[in-house]
């Protein structure tokens, strides 16, 4: 899943990676989606209908997902409160602000996500509250100490998650990062 105000063509190079790793085509979805909706009243159930639609045709019981920034929300709003409890086996987070990001309040005033992603949110809070991995699925986040969008850098990791730091890279540099790559793929087959 991608993040705010992009598209799935960000998957570029992940996806070409995961294909010299071994996995098909088929077995590789980008999910596009209006990021100016709400996390938890709109978007999580537009992700669990088309995970569902995803189960159906690839006749697969579990999936994996790979969101970045504002996707980890989405992400971890359909894992927490929306069912994917049952349906996911592993959730990455690349540079989610998964506790937030001050840089959000840029564009607050007009922006539901934005709101979302603000610290001390709704969406935020609710997924702060309680375990913050719940379920068996297995949840990773990578981040950059020199992210220029989530701030503070601290805002990613997850309790209960294999937490890797990937060292002084941009915000949207993290979705081409070849060592970044490596760990997704490291993580997702264990």
């Amino acid at each position: 899943m991608h993040g705010y105000n992009a598209d799935p063509g960000v998957w570029g190079a992940l996806r070409e990676d995961l294909k010299a790793a071994g996995y098909a085509d088929s077995e590789l979805f980008s999910w596009g989606y209006d990021t100016h909706r709400s996390v938890n009243e709109v978007l999580a159930g537009q992700l669990g209908a088309y995970v569902e639609q995803v189960r159906r045709q690839t006749g697969a019981a579990r999936v994996d997902i790979v969101a970045h920034s504002f996707g980890s929300l989405v992400g971890r709003w359909y894992v927490g409160f929306g069912g994917g409890t049952a349906t996911v086996n592993h959730l990455v987070s690349l540079a989610g602000p998964n506790h937030g990001t001050s840089t959000a309040w840029a564009c607050a005033l007009w922006d539901q996500a934005c709101r979302d992603m603000t610290p001390g949110s709704y969406v935020v809070k609710s997924l702060a509250g309680g375990d913050e991995t719940p379920s068996a699925v297995k949840y990773a986040t990578f981040w950059s100490n020199c992210d220029e969008v989530v701030n503070p850098d601290a805002s990613v990791p997850l309790t209960g998650a294999v937490n890797t730091p990937v060292g002084c890279l941009k915000h949207n540099d993290l979705l081409g990062d070849e060592a970044t790559s490596a760990g997704v793929r490291a993580f997702l087959a264990s």
